[in-house]
């Protein structure tokens, strides 16, 4: 059965919650404003559109059937997320998110990705005007604007981007019930949407998902890659659940982060290079050669100036004429020049058994990454999710699947 989170009634989901803490529909009927024949037939729908029994009626009162409890908690976490959106926008109501109602988060969820109200009605099933109604009835419930207007573009201001955050962190919940129930939500399969740091780029997300493709064929995958900067606010505003990739070193109050292993750098260079032979070269070595490096602020170039930098060997510092973060651009450039660079040793790992590329002397003792997931501290993801999350830590370990392809990390070239 496939369901719309958009087609659920928010009323109908805080009824659930109110059934569920005070066990009958005529003391939640007054919780919720509605009499008691309209939460019956709200609660009826709700199950239809489910397929499942939510409650069983006894003696003592109603009590959640088990796929009722899952559907009752993730429609209380999704309605947190829908009020810590609204709390203290409106200076009209009090809790603007329960006149809200689905049709109007649709339509200025459909706006916040578009960018412009012609293309938010074309890519949904709204009306351009009906798009222009639901924005503008969001606008009066909280007593200001959510978006600005220039010409035909339109982007969010800080309230419209808080509340289109709450609205794709409350719908993401919804989605996950349906997984959780074993339905989905009409394609068939479910998405695991995570975020992909260089580190995690070369091994650990190929071989992770790979493994999630020979043992749950349903799973479906959007990656998208970045620094850091560029995936946290996805991260945070529900886009992607994960990020997998260097953990920061610091506690973040909104994530969680969760070791997976270590690395350790690389000074890489064409397998060309006088310095291929060298077991144990000096820093003066390595400073007569020029050198590639990560841009400024970065987590690599923060170690090439520690290799370099104060209190490392008294050397004159080596020329640095490219400054590049493409591991693609840097590994070609390796093999038409006697370049050095830093990188992670699972970045070059096909380039250097393949005799492209080699390794100049062992790793850097000081410079060691913790790679890891970040996830939101409110996510909860599904059994899916969590499976990829095993696969992961799984592939980290280095942990042998029985028909799958040699580890490149047994080749022995590191």
């Amino acid at each position: 059965m496939a369901t719309d989170p958009f087609d659920l009634n928010l009323r109908h989901l805080r009824a659930l919650l109110a059934i569920r803490e005070h066990g009958s529909i005529t003391a939640a009927a007054d919780v919720v404003s509605l009499s008691q024949p309209a939460l019956t037939q709200g609660l009826a729908k709700l199950e239809r559109q489910f397929g499942y029994t939510f409650f069983e009626r006894r003696s003592g009162g109603m009590v959640p059937t088990p796929m009722g409890e899952i559907v009752i908690e993730r429609a209380r976490a999704a309605l947190d997320h829908l009020s810590q959106a609204a709390k203290g926008l409106s200076g009209v109501f009090q809790y603007p998110e329960r006149l809200m109602t689905m049709t109007q988060l649709r339509a200025f969820l459909a706006l916040a990705e578009a960018g412009s109200f012609a293309a938010a009605a074309h890519g949904s099933t709204l009306s351009q005007t009906a798009v222009h109604r639901a924005v503008g009835d969001l606008e009066q419930m909280i007593g200001g604007k959510l978006v600005e207007r220039r010409g035909r573009a339109v982007w969010l201001n800080p309230a419209g981007k808080r509340l289109a955050r709450g609205t794709r962190l409350a719908v993401a919940e919804i989605v996950a019930a349906l997984a959780d129930m074993g339905l989905d939500s009409g394609s068939g399969s479910e998405v695991i949407a995570f975020g992909a740091l260089p580190l995690a780029r070369p091994y650990l997300v190929p071989a992770a998902m790979a493994r999630m493709a020979r043992s749950d064929p349903r799973a479906a995958f959007k990656v998208l890659e970045g620094s850091w900067r560029e995936l946290v606010e996805p991260l945070r505003d529900g886009v992607i659940d994960i990020i997998v990739g260097a953990l920061r070193p610091y506690e973040i109050a909104d994530l969680y982060q969760l070791p997976l292993s270590e690395d350790r750098l690389v000074i890489a260079a064409g397998s060309q290079h006088p310095l291929a032979a060298e077991a144990k070269p000096t820093m003066a070595q390595l400073a007569s050669y020029p050198w590639i490096v990560a841009p400024a602020n970065s987590p690599l170039r923060e170690q090439w100036e520690k290799l370099f930098g104060e209190g490392a060997a008294p050397v004159t510092p080596p020329a640095t004429p490219i400054e590049c973060g493409s591991v693609m651009i840097i590994g070609r450039l390796l093999t038409e020049g006697n370049f050095l660079t830093l990188l992670s040793p699972d970045q070059v790992a096909l380039q250097i058994r393949s005799g492209l590329l080699t390794q100049i002397g062992p790793p850097l003792e000081d410079s060691k990454r913790v790679v890891g997931i970040t996830t939101r501290r409110s996510w909860r993801p599904t059994a899916t999710q969590r499976r990829f999350l095993e696969m992961l830590s799984e592939a980290a370990r280095g942990e042998r699947v029985e028909g799958a392809p040699p580890d490149l990390r047994e080749s022995g070239w590191v």
